[in-house]
Formats: C-alpha cells, structure tokens, sequence
C-alpha cells in the first residue's frame, strides 16, 4: 500500500458579517476612498471601472511585501457588488501576491450582510493568508465601530 502526502493549502478567505445599516451606509465604507483610510489604508481608490489604485502602508519586510497594494476595479454593482485585484510584491514591477477581492453586500433583516471573498493565494502566499484571514476581520470590526459611533452621534444631536 502506497502512502499519499496530501498537502491542502487554503487559496481564498472567505468572511460574512452583518450590519445593522442599509446597504448604502456599508457601501460607502467600502467605496469612499476616505472611509477606506479610516478602517483599511490610504489609498486613491475611485468607484470607476478600470480604476487603478494603490492601498500604501509600512513595508512589511518579513512577507517581501513593499507595503504597496495595486489594485484595479475590475466590477462594480452599486450597493450590491464590487471586485478588484490585489497585487502586492517586494518592489515595483515584482508581484508576489496576485488576488481578487469580492464584496457583495445583500439587504437582510432591515440591516445588510456584507461577503467578502479574496481569492488566488498561491502556495508561497502562505504566511500572508495567514495574516489577512485575521486581517479583514479585525478591519471589518472597525467599519462596524465606525458605522455604530456615526449612527449613535446622530440620535445624541
């Protein structure tokens, strides 16, 4: 009898969350480059077809990561859908990390469910799968805190 070595590596990060807001109040912190900056990165994000933009942070030497996400808005469903890429690598011209981002978000019991998918990690990806699976969690958990605290600001005015 021959022994298999099955190695399983994870290629997507696939999160569900709900909000209590409308669509369009979660849709805005996923497409206002501003917003975005708030609970993610900076960024010169527009919701235009084929826009290409880039989200900045500090390097990260220990993924090869420069700290450069280049991204381009591949679809866009007001309220509903948004797709882009997601390349990242050690310096300009050098793509390590070559993934796709998918929200959806869908109207659900007078609040929305909002559906994250980011596909294509790759096997050398590994470590930084590891660190966006926790990474867009915590990042959601902001736009949660930041939708709550505008929503309360407005009933205490």
């Amino acid at each position: 009898m021959r022994k298999l070595n099955l190695h399983f590596m994870q290629t997507e990060i696939k999160h569900t969350w709900f909000f209590n807001q409308a669509p369009g109040e979660v849709w805005a912190y996923l497409t206002n480059a501003e917003l975005m900056t708030q609970w993610l990165m900076p960024n010169n994000f527009e919701p235009v077809m084929g826009h290409e933009f880039e989200f900045r942070t500090n390097p990260i030497p220990s993924l090869n990561l420069d700290g450069i996400m280049y991204c381009k808005v591949l679809e866009i469903i007001p309220f509903k859908k948004l797709v882009y890429t997601w390349k990242a690598g050690p310096k300009k011209g050098t793509v390590t990390l070559d993934t796709i981002v998918e929200w959806t978000l869908e109207a659900k019991n007078n609040g929305t469910e909002l559906n994250l998918t980011h596909s294509g990690f790759k096997e050398e990806n590994v470590s930084i799968f590891a660190g966006m699976f926790k990474g867009w969690d915590q990042n959601i958990q902001k736009v949660l805190n930041l939708l709550n605290k505008n929503n309360n600001a407005g009933t205490n005015a």
